[in-house]
């Protein structure tokens, strides 16, 4: 097995790009200003087609568009469209704009790379850039009330007698998560493996739509999902399950959603992509200012973005966390972030933690070495460019590792020795502990 060390991962300088992947990189604007109407170069082109899917982790990309921040950049004609799933994002992104397909979108960040690896988009690679994380923090986990009287926290375990049973009867026992090989896969398997419940063996891990899971919850066809709000509020409301942890509390602060592009559509129009990141950075210190919240919650409401009612949103975007099960938390420090804590930040070491993640579970070789993809699809030059634009210089982080990162089971991910997080266990021994 190779050694996994910071000379493999985390050379800030940039390595070779992946020349079966990614193209050139777009060459540095001129000497950037506060004010976009005195940046001298204005964008190659006005709109750009940009998918999300209806979760409020899409917040940055609605509110570029409604309040007119891509207008302000010089992008009136940006359409940010709303897609029933992230297999018809997918899709719609191998197309590209000029097959009636996508530029870019609001996505699940690991899916930048397993597009630009051709993993999931049958074998085809296609190059795909990371312009910003939209957001950290923000999902959770839900079970069927049928489990009300296990009270379910991070804790799990107390479902492990109770699915083995069920498994003896020849029940299929399904826990849903949105895509596979992302953030919501592998949180819904740290919750079982931490209650020695084998997410491989033990259950059956679907694909449910994040609109689909409460109507999948009410048909009784899983017993527990994972996924972003406003789902989980929506199912307690329902009175067909409760909330049992927040993805922040398995990881404060994690990684989620990406503004991912396609790369030829960046390539080719340079300042036109820095003035769309522009936008969306500026939207996302918009959604995070608090005398912003009441009007945010009102664009959320409308058919075209979200669609549901505010109090759907409201609570959780504000920190505070109604489980359903009687346990309520006020100002919780794991609500949703935007901009604050450095949450736009593409760190690097995000993305490593990714592919050795994606190893731990068996998904692609421990011999594979993901840091010249890493340099190639993290376009963290173009965020700090961006920043600048905008007048947040203050904002760019010293380094493109966020450094250790620890979680709820007590192991820690070190970007600096990634080794020994890729060799602790997956998979809890209840008995131990």
């Amino acid at each position: 097995m190779a050694q996994f060390t910071r000379r493999n991962f985390l050379t800030v300088g940039g390595a070779a790009l992946l020349s079966t992947t990614l193209s050139h990189r777009s060459p540095a604007i001129p000497s950037p200003t506060s004010l976009y109407a005195a940046y001298s170069d204005a964008p190659e082109i006005t709109g750009a087609k940009l998918g999300f899917i209806p979760v409020t982790s899409s917040c940055p990309l609605i509110v570029a568009k409604s309040k007119g921040f891509f207008a302000k950049h010089g992008m009136p004609n940006v359409e940010v469209l709303k897609q029933p799933s992230w297999a018809v994002m997918r899709d719609k992104l191998m197309l590209g704009s000029d097959n009636e397909g996508l530029d870019g979108a609001h996505l699940l960040f690991p899916m930048v790379y397993l597009m630009a690896t051709g993993e999931i988009s049958y074998g085809r690679k296609i190059p795909m850039y990371i312009l910003a994380r939209l957001n950290v923090n923000g999902q959770g986990i839900s079970v069927s009330n049928v489990y009300q009287d296990l009270k379910l926290g991070l804790d799990s375990s107390s479902l492990k007698s109770v699915f083995a049973k069920k498994s003896l009867a020849g029940e299929n026992i399904r826990c849903a998560i949105p895509y596979r090989r992302v953030t919501g896969d592998f949180f819904m398997r740290w919750w079982l493996a931490y209650g020695g419940i084998d997410p491989d063996r033990d259950v059956s891990l679907i694909v449910v739509p994040p609109p689909q899971m409460v109507a999948n919850m009410r048909g009784g066809s899983m017993e527990a999902f994972c996924v972003v709000d406003p789902w989980h509020h929506r199912l307690l409301k329902q009175g067909i399950g409760y909330s049992t942890v927040t993805s922040g509390e398995l990881w404060h602060n994690h990684p989620e959603k990406a503004l991912g592009m396609r790369a030829e559509w960046v390539d080719k129009h340079p300042k036109a992509a820095k003035a769309l990141l522009a936008a969306v950075l500026e939207a996302q210190i918009w959604c995070d200012r608090p005398e912003n919240k009441a009007e945010l919650f009102q664009i959320l409401s409308q058919r075209q973005w979200i669609g549901v009612p505010s109090e759907f949103v409201r609570d959780r975007l504000l920190g505070k966390f109604d489980y359903g099960n009687g346990r309520v938390v006020e100002n919780s420090p794991h609500a949703i972030k935007f901009w604050r804590e450095n949450a736009s930040y593409p760190y690097k070491s995000h993305d490593l933690w990714f592919f050795i993640e994606d190893m731990r579970w068996g998904n692609r070789s421990k011999e594979f070495n993901p840091q010249p993809i890493i340099d190639a699809v993290n376009r963290e030059d173009l965020w700090r460019e961006a920043a600048q634009i905008i007048g947040q210089e203050t904002a760019i982080p010293a380094s493109t590792s966020r450094g250790i990162e620890k979680f709820f089971n007590g192991l820690e991910f070190d970007p600096e020795n990634p080794q020994a997080y890729l060799n602790a266990a997956k998979v809890r021994n209840v008995h131990k502990f």
